[in-house]
């Protein structure tokens, strides 16, 4: 069951007695990212006060997010369409790029519904016809992005138990778990000549650097965050996957160290072993009887 406040409850009744009575409606977005910053938006051509927030009528659009009602468990799952232009930034970034890169990864969605007597005037209340979280980014294009969401139930989807024995560390690096303080290991750097969207030549590389992340913080990258995949040693880092743009020489970023999550990385890069997560010393299930 939905809830509402009783103001918009007595509007709505209200309007019901009086077919011509004035109504307006506005869809309002909240996308919650895992750092905590909301981004909220409108589909309507004017901002939105809303619920302590103002919704930008001059950010992406979004297309679908249908509202569903059934009985039972079953996860809701939609694909919507998210339109952005490069003058859409999250966190300096451009929003399609952040997207990719995958700053909206466990991202919270939310659509609400808000009721006024006309566009301009104060909202009266509102509805939320969809709360859940983005599930897959499929496609993103140079425009728009399809994004799959789904409803809070795909969190009942989990595998059961969340900790499991395995040799390898279950904390992510820098995580709470790791405890491992991010800055610490960070090197910057500027981006060398003859450098590419996927090799950054950098006399500063380490084999540390190896499996770590990169983080542009000017020119045409700025704020556009990369996984390295291989590094050689004073000469160059080679990313998983090429940036949005080729980097200029000069451009400045700084690289993070990274981790192979074995208790030999652990503690000798680290000095972390106490809080290793990691069962290296189980037999695998070809060998334990």
């Amino acid at each position: 069951m939905k809830t509402a406040s009783t103001a918009l409850i007595s509007f709505i009744n209200a309007t019901r007695a009086s077919p011509d009575a004035p109504i307006a409606f506005a869809d309002c977005f909240t996308f919650t990212l895992p750092s905590g910053l909301a981004l909220t938006y409108t589909n309507v051509d004017q901002p939105i006060a809303y619920n302590g927030a103002v919704f930008a009528a001059n950010g992406p659009l979004v297309q679908g997010l249908k509202y569903r009602c059934a009985a039972g468990l079953d996860v809701d799952k939609q694909q919507i369409v998210i339109a952005a232009r490069p003058t859409d930034l999250v966190a300096g970034a451009m929003f399609l790029n952040a997207l990719r890169d995958g700053a909206f990864d466990g991202c919270v969605i939310q659509r609400d519904r808000v009721f006024m007597t006309a566009l301009g005037q104060p909202p009266i209340g509102g509805v939320t016809l969809f709360h859940g979280r983005i599930s897959t980014v499929d496609q993103v294009g140079r425009t728009s992005a399809k994004i799959t969401v789904a409803s809070d139930l795909i969190i009942l989807d989990m595998d059961m138990p969340k900790n499991l024995y395995a040799a390898t560390c279950l904390h992510t690096l820098y995580d709470s778990g790791c405890g491992i303080i991010r800055g610490t290991y960070a090197t910057s750097g500027t981006v060398g000549a003859s450098s590419t969207a996927s090799l950054i030549n950098f006399s500063g590389a380490l084999m540390a650097h190896q499996q770590g992340a990169i983080l542009f913080t000017s020119g045409a990258n700025a704020n556009v965050r990369a996984t390295v995949k291989l590094a050689v040693a004073g000469v160059s880092l080679t990313l998983i996957y090429p940036l949005p743009s080729p980097p200029t020489t000069g451009d400045a970023f700084t690289v993070y160290q990274g981790c192979d999550h074995t208790p030999a990385t652990c503690k000798a890069r680290f000095n972390n072993l106490a809080n290793f997560r990691g069962f290296p010393y189980v037999p695998p299930p070809q060998i334990a009887y």
